[in-house]
């Protein structure tokens, strides 16, 4: 299990071979032991095959190829819905319609994605995790027929491999790990965890096709700017509102 996480490589080229719904199910139910909040299990996973749906769902994601490619499509939502009718049908008022809550499934929701992930890649399957579902969460709650208290988190392709890209980089360990406290990182720290990074041919030329002075300044200026930052923030905060999360 350490070597398939280990060797995880992000998939968005897929074979056309389907994915069986005895193997979804298995790979569904390894992803549903994944831990939860006080056993609440407040999250949904909703499936997407049929093709016309990926078509409207196309959209959402920035018309990223695979979503349309990959046999099946999961959408993980944060969803107290479920749990708030039970809770009413049980003589129990709910105190879940809160920022906290939201949170507090999305995290359960996540936490499900990866042992999906996870378990999909020990099935010989490749995926890829799509971080565009919050940009567009209002859209995909009208495509999707969420109703109030679920709200999508993130989205998963899935499917046979029809490549072998390059592992992506990762910051050396000690860059992301830090023990007994947090300990801040000086400039000569900074330039020394991103050396690496930066000296990567692709990132050299990301860089250089962007006319920009740096890869951090790809970042802030080119796909992930603070406009777009700031548009899609209200789009969320919005869609909180609307499905009693605030």
């Amino acid at each position: 299990m350490i070597d398939i996480l280990k060797n995880h490589r992000t998939i968005r080229k897929y074979t056309d071979e389907a994915v069986s719904d005895e193997l979804l199910k298995d790979i569904l139910e390894a992803g549903v032991r994944a831990s939860t909040t006080g056993n609440m299990q407040v999250y949904s996973v909703v499936v997407t095959k049929d093709e016309a749906m990926k078509e409207k769902l196309a959209p959402c994601h920035f018309n990223q190829p695979m979503i349309k490619q990959a046999p099946v499509t999961l959408t993980f939502c944060a969803d107290f819905n479920r749990f708030n009718l039970w809770c009413k049908q049980n003589n129990a008022e709910p105190g879940y319609d809160n920022f906290l809550s939201f949170v507090t499934a999305a995290i359960d929701a996540l936490l499900v994605a990866q042992n999906v992930c996870v378990a999909a890649e020990a099935k010989g399957l490749g995926i890829c995790y799509l971080g565009t579902t919050t940009y567009l969460a209002d859209k995909i709650i009208d495509i999707l027929n969420l109703p109030k208290g679920v709200v999508p988190v993130t989205t998963v392709t899935l499917g046979y491999p029809d490549e072998k890209p390059e592992q992506a980089d990762r910051l050396p360990l000690e860059a992301v790990v830090h023990y007994e406290k947090y300990n801040d990182y000086s400039e000569e720290k900074i330039n020394d965890l991103y050396a690496e990074k930066e000296g990567l041919a692709a990132n050299k030329s990301f860089v250089e096709e962007n006319n920009k002075e740096s890869l951090a300044q790809v970042f802030t200026d080119v796909r992930y700017k603070k406009a777009d930052n700031e548009h899609f923030s209200g789009v969320l905060l919005e869609v909180l509102k609307k499905q009693g999360f605030m």
